[in-house]
């Protein structure tokens, strides 16, 4: 039986999926777009008995990072984002900080990645599928021996990330789904930042973007 966990937090303003992933053997953990509330998260981390040691983004957006310099306070964390995401996370305009009462932040990355890059996290190797069109670095994470695909706001439930935000673009994110996400195993579980989780074989069935034609 395998050693992987993952326990899904909602928290922030428009209820953003935060995933804490670890290890059950080791206790390693991976905080995967950390929204908000970082009293919570660790409070989670204490509660599970798991360390932090690295913290994934999938983009940059306010919703999915402000618990981040919190929990490198708390953990020595290496963030890991997307390398063209590295202006929208040091931008408070890009990156949509300030709003809903928030305040401005930025972050920087201590590894920014490319697309096929992978590395091993907690005893298990993760791959870097870079999914541009909800912003222009968001990111994908997929762990192979899992079968589990962390995709942010690129892949929902029967729906698809928003594109009027800074440096989104319809054309891209359509491209990136059915070229990078859709060419995957179809019992791959997919864990968005919002909503509910899914499988790639039902995305592919029932998402409106697999009907779209030149876009």
């Amino acid at each position: 039986m395998s050693d992987f966990r993952i326990r899904t937090f909602v928290l922030g303003d428009v209820s953003t999926n935060c995933y804490l992933v670890f290890n059950e053997k080791t206790r390693e953990a991976v905080v995967a777009d950390p929204a908000d509330n970082a009293p919570y998260i660790l409070n989670k981390c204490r509660e599970l008995q798991v360390t932090p040691v690295a913290i994934l983004l999938t983009h940059g957006h306010f919703d999915h990072i402000l618990a981040v310099k919190d929990i490198c306070r708390a953990f020595p964390c290496k963030v890991y984002a997307g390398r063209e995401e590295d202006r929208l996370l040091q931008d408070p305009f890009l990156n949509l900080t300030g709003t809903l009462g928030t305040d401005q932040t930025t972050i920087e990355a201590d590894v920014l990645t490319k697309d096929g890059d992978t590395f091993s996290l907690i005893g298990f190797s993760w791959k870097v599928l870079e999914t541009p069109g909800h912003t222009c670095g968001s990111v994908c994470y997929y762990i192979e021996s899992e079968q589990v695909l962390i995709s942010g706001d690129t892949l929902f439930a029967d729906s698809l990330g928003r594109t009027d935000l800074p440096t989104g673009s319809m054309r891209e994110i359509v491209c990136s789904i059915r070229e990078k996400l859709f060419v995957l195993p179809g019992d791959t579980m997919v864990y968005p930042g919002h909503g509910e989780p899914t499988t790639i074989a039902h995305e592919k069935r029932y998402n409106p973007v697999a009907a779209y034609r030149g876009i």
